[in-house]
């Protein structure tokens, strides 16, 4: 199945080789694959992963991915 997939700021450099600076991709999924295996996947370390968001909404790695999901991952963020 596909998602779409966006990972912003530094994890952008966890996005697979053919679409980095881009600001999405499309990719394909095992149906049944939560967000945390998916994850697992891209090789994303999990403590550089801060906020999750499925179709928008705030969401956890047990989340379980359907076709045509839009998944946004953000890191920490710091600033004064």
């Amino acid at each position: 199945m596909r998602i779409e997939l966006k990972l912003y700021a530094s994890l952008e450099r966890y996005m697979p080789a053919s679409r980095v600076g881009t600001s999405f991709r499309y990719m394909e999924v095992e149906e049944g694959t939560t967000v945390g295996r998916f994850l697992q996947m891209l090789r994303i370390p999990a403590d550089t992963v801060k906020l999750i968001f499925l179709n928008g909404v705030h969401t956890q790695t047990d989340q379980v991915l359907k076709e045509g999901d839009r998944l946004g991952v953000f890191p920490p963020v710091a600033g004064g």
